[in-house]
Formats: C-alpha cells, structure tokens, sequence
C-alpha cells in the first residue's frame, strides 16, 4: 500500500464514526400514559392505535388531510350487496421477513371479529373473510354497509405465520386479562419496527428501511417515553431531554411557547369529553337500593348542576368547546340544533332531584383517569365539588388509564369519565353503534354500563344498512336527539389538541390527535 495512503485511511476512521450521528435523526416524543398493548386487538384505546399505527398498515388508511386512500389493498369492489373484493399490494414484507399475502388477510378479520377481541365492534358488520387467490380478498357482510373502508382504516393487518409460530391466532384482551406474544412484541409492514418494549417506560422503533410506501420523513429513530407527570414532561422539553410531547399541558402552553427553541401547535381535536352512566338496578356506592341514575330526572339534574363554563375557562383555559351533544362539529350527523347544553342552574337540579324522590341527594362513585385526557383528574374533582352543592355525594377517584379501561369495560363503576373522538369510522354511526346500542355482542361494544334502549337499537341497525346518505344521516341524528333529550349520556365539552416540540421538528397534527411519525422531518 502507498505509504502515503495509510495516515489518509487512519484519520478517515476516526472521522467515519464522529460524522455518522449527524446522519441519524432520533425522534423522542413522550405522552401521559404508555400504549396499552401492541396487540391490535386487545383494546379500543385510540392513543395506543396511533402508536401502534407506526408498525402496522391496515388495507386503506387515512392520508394527510385525513382522506381514505389505499395502503395494503391497492383497489376495491363491491361485488354484491353482501361481498366486498379487495386486491392486495405485491411485493411487501412483514418487518421479520414474512411475504405479506391474502392469508394474512383473511387470520387478520377473523381474529378481529372473533368473540375474543376487544375491539370487534371495529368491524360491526363483517362476518367472515374468503381468500381468492395470493392476493385477493373477499369480505363478507351481514347486509349492505356504507362505512366498511373508513372501519378498515383502523384494522391492522398481522402476519398469519408469525401469529401461528408464537400462538397468537387468537386475540388478546385488555379488559378480560388475556396476553398473547403479540400483547409486547409486533411485526408489521408498516413505516417503523417495534425494536424493544419496556411497559411505562419505553418504547423504541428502527425506520423500516423496507417499507413499501415512499418515506416522506427524514427520521432513522423514535422513541417513545411515557412521563406521567405533566411538570416532569414539560421539565423533559424544556431540557431537550424529549422533542415533542403530545399533548402539552393547559397549563404550560404561554411559557413553552415563550421558550427560545420550542413552539405550540394547537388545533381542535374530534374528541368529545362525556360522562357514562350505571343503568343497572343499584349503583356499586349504594348497594341494596334503586338506581337513581335510571331516572332522567336525576341524569338531568346532574347535567344542570355542571358549571360547563367554569371548567371551560379555568380548567380548560378557554381552548376547549362546550357542547350539548355527542359528536364534534366535522363528524357526519352533528347537528347543530341538539348541541344545546344546558345553563349551570343547581336550584333546578335540586328541584329535579327533589321531584325524583331525592330531595337530599345520594351517594355515587365518580371513577376518572388521570393520564388520558386534558385535565381529566382536574376535571373529576371539581364535578365531584358541583354535584356535593345539590346534595350528591360523588366519591371521586383517579387511576392510570391501564388499569382504568379494564375496569370500565366490565361495568365497575356509577359514573365514569371518558372520551370518544367517532374512531375509526370519522363518522357518528361510531357513536350510534358503539355508545349507544345495546350490548348485543356485535352493536356495543363500548357500551358497558347496561345502557338500552329500543328506539335507539332501531335506529342502530337501520343505519347501519341505509345506503342513502341523507337517509343514514337524518338516522343518526334522530338518535342523537334521543340521547341528548334522555341525557343518555353526559357531554362535557371537545377537547382541544395542542403539542409542543422543538422547533426543529415539522409535525402536521390531526384531527383525531394521532401522531404520524411518518410525516415527521427533523432539521
């Protein structure tokens, strides 16, 4: 070798390893609350589908502007009312390797739909799935639906042999304490590889380098910590620790958008902040006695005695909005006429209560979580403050949504805080369906509490089927004038999306409040 050649070749190996880090972009971004499972099927819980969203790819998926478009399958016809035809995209790979085909497919529904699966009610009016050939799909309804892609949008597909190899045909569950390989380990076709696992602690991704779609990221990492406190995770930005959080407290926004370096995104988010009730014959705070939540009288006096306007000003610092119904604004059958809060008038709350046989109140428990939502356990103790002027004694309590949901799921609570953002669907049949249906296995499937009622399963399972649109729509809202008149649920307000990050990182934020990484670009 030239003798000349040498000391060159020396001191490029000493410069090769300090220039590579500037070539790798690391996103770490931190949340309230960690992801529940990386089982797509073991829970409804639309924070941890986002970050699951990261390593899976579903048949279509929401584009930029939150338009459906393809993603796994490439097209798409109904063959018959009953038959929807789905090609398959060629070529891709699941992250360990596995040929992705229509057998992954076809395991992917069934274990959807399975009486096992959290989160069947995804896919209300799917029945069964056929392949055809290597890359062809046939899905098989209960009747004519209109919204089956925007459901699909939320269907992660699995890999068929990995789920054999390590047990996992059947799905996990959340709510019922069912764990599968899959609950801490995934293998999907999507953008980023799930690379380690530590639960409330950390999650880490590698970019798939393999991806089929067209990386329109700059980024080589993300990692995932949640920071359940909010004074720590804004602690966590100011210092550079982390590059987003998701989102930033109320509370913080002025200062850490005041922050050299740092900058606030803030949008109005679908999600719609409501209380559920018990609508069994005794409440767990008064066993032995009638349910006095079974009494509209009672549901309405609640619902006065809530100072909408005070948590909206105080505790919400003016970002969120009031409303008196169940959807936001943008989802399909808002209506405008029915988001008729009412005014904060505790004397009529006490006179209702009076008129319902409860002139001196009662005792309920009141069950929130405290690292979900925006100022959920703010929230819950001042609800628990209003009810107590008109003589209802609201025992108050806060939990970390992991152990929350379980809970809400198997009907353990009188009164329970959670919100509902028409996911996956963008579309108020979500509500109609999952909210306010009866619990029949199939319609539902969220609502836990024992909730039915005949006009609303009417409407329901009409909805479901009308393909006339202005038809479905006048459906929907129907229902949701039932549910607003009948205080069938108690609306607080739409809660905004606001995150903060450094102002090296070009993040679009949605409407449905996921974080798409995949969007991300990293100066």
């Amino acid at each position: 070798m030239n003798s000349r050649l040498k000391p060159l070749l020396a001191a490029l190996a000493v410069l090769v390893p300090l220039a590579t880090p500037s070539f790798a972009q690391t996103l770490r971004w931190s949340a309230a609350g960690d992801v529940i499972s990386y089982d797509p099927n073991a829970q409804v819980d639309s924070f941890t589908q986002s970050v699951q969203h990261m390593v899976f790819d579903p048949l279509v998926r929401r584009n930029k502007d939150l338009a459906l478009e393809p993603a796994l399958a490439t097209s798409w016809e109904i063959v018959e009312p009953t038959r929807w035809r789905f090609k398959l995209r060629q070529g891709v790979k699941f992250h360990e390797g596995q040929p992705f085909t229509a057998d992954d497919v076809v395991a992917t529904i069934l274990r959807e739909i399975d009486p096992g699966s959290r989160n069947r009610e995804n896919l209300p009016e799917v029945i069964d799935a056929k392949k055809v050939d290597d890359f062809t799909v046939d899905i098989i309804l209960k009747g004519p639906y209109p919204l089956l892609l925007n459901d699909l949008a939320a269907v992660y597909i699995m890999s068929k042999p990995w789920m054999e190899e390590h047990q996992a045909l059947k799905p996990g569950n959340a709510s019922t304490g069912v764990v599968t390989y899959a609950s801490n380990h995934a293998n999907g076709t999507g953008p980023f590889k799930l690379v380690s696992y530590e639960p409330d602690s950390k999650s880490v991704f590698t970019v798939n380098k393999d991806w089929w779609d067209k990386p329109q990221h700059n980024l080589t990492e993300v990692v995932f910590r949640p920071i359940a406190s909010a004074a720590t995770r804004v602690a966590a930005l100011l210092s550079g620790e982390v590059d987003l959080i998701a989102p930033v407290p109320l509370q913080d926004i002025d200062r850490v958008a005041n922050t050299a370096g740092l900058k606030v995104v803030e949008n109005p988010s679908l999600r719609v902040i409501l209380l559920s009730f018990n609508w069994k014959p005794e409440l767990h705070a008064m066993p032995g006695k009638p349910n006095p939540l079974l009494d509209v009288r009672v549901r309405q006096a609640l619902w006065d005695a809530v100072d909408l306007q005070t948590i909206q000003k105080r505790l919400m610092r003016g970002k969120s909005r009031v409303t008196g119904t169940l959807v936001a604004p943008p989802v399909t059958g808002y209506d405008k006429s029915v988001d008729a809060p009412p005014a904060y008038d505790p004397a009529k709350a006490k006179a209702l209560l009076a008129e319902a046989g409860y002139p001196n109140g009662f005792k309920v428990n009141l069950n929130c979580t405290n690292d979900r939502y925006i100022a959920d356990e703010q929230i819950c103790l001042a609800l628990a403050s209003m009810w107590a002027k008109i003589g209802v004694e609201a025992n108050a309590s806060v939990e970390s949504k992991t152990t929350f949901f379980p809970k809400s799921d198997q009907g353990a609570f009188d009164i329970y805080m959670f919100g509902w953002a028409s996911l996956p669907p963008m579309d108020g049949f979500s509500v109609l369906q999952s909210l306010l249906a009866t619990n029949d296995g199939s319609f539902g499937g969220s609502n836990t509490s024992g909730l039915s009622n005949a006009k609303i399963d009417e409407l329901a399972h009409a909805a479901a089927v009308e393909l006339d649109e202005t038809k479905r729509v006048s459906l929907l809202k129907e229902a949701f004038k039932i549910a607003h008149d009948q205080v069938l649920y108690l609306p607080l307000h739409q809660q905004p999306v606001a995150w903060a990050m450094t102002d090296k990182l070009d993040m679009p934020q949605f409407a449905d409040e996921y974080v798409r990484p995949w969007f991300a670009h990293m100066k």
